[in-house]
């Protein structure tokens, strides 16, 4: 992912070229004035699902903001250990896509690494379209969802309607590894997922 500097300075430069202002940006997005307007400085790091609202408010591609999205090559499904390369989602998330071609299937298949967050900070639940599945790797993360507390352990799984307000952290003093997957794909555009779902025949959307 671009450094969030840059991000920020990006959905700045986007909203002001629209004439729309932080409130109108608020109301489109879910997401208080406060915090982005502290997010477009660069003062604060943002979430993916947060940010994929945000581009579609401005009518951006989300993958714009990720510099190893376009760097794949589509026509190879395999995903090497040794080629994977972090995105840097805020300073203490890196993730990586499990995908060299995002833009083509409908499910979006990520492991998430966490480190060690403070306990006493507040956790910022959200919602968005779809469904999702976790699956605890490594270490312990702590899932809300609706304000319900889970602590998951290695082997753990949970899926969730993405609906639900939810978010998950780590409060240990080790790193967590999470892989996730988010059906419909925030890079794919709803309706084409839509129209697979119906076709049988059609597993996959041609890039």
């Amino acid at each position: 992912m671009i450094a969030k500097e840059e991000i920020g300075a990006r959905v700045k430069s986007k909203r002001l070229k629209l004439g729309m202002t932080l409130k109108e940006l608020s109301q489109a997005t879910e997401l208080s004035v406060g915090f982005l307007s502290q997010f477009e400085r660069g003062m604060s790091s943002i979430a993916i699902d947060s940010l994929e609202k945000v581009a579609d408010a401005l009518s951006l591609p989300l993958s714009s903001f990720f510099s190893n999205i376009d760097e794949s090559n589509p026509t190879d499904q395999v995903i090497r250990y040794y080629d994977m390369r972090p995105d840097h989602v805020n300073p203490r998330i890196f993730q990586y896509v499990l995908s060299n071609n995002v833009h083509g299937y409908c499910l979006l298949p990520r492991i998430f690494m966490l480190m060690p967050m403070n306990e006493n900070r507040k956790i910022e639940l959200y919602s968005h379209n779809g469904d999702e599945f976790l699956y605890v790797l490594e270490g312990v993360v702590t899932l809300y969802v609706d304000n319900e507390k889970h602590v998951l352990y290695p082997g753990d799984s949970m899926l969730i309607h993405s609906k639900q307000p939810h978010n998950w952290i780590n409060l240990t003093n080790n790193v967590v590894r999470i892989l996730t997957v988010n059906c419909p794909n925030p890079f794919v555009n709803t309706q084409h997922c839509a129209d697979t779902a119906m076709d049988p025949a059609a597993h996959r959307i041609e890039s």
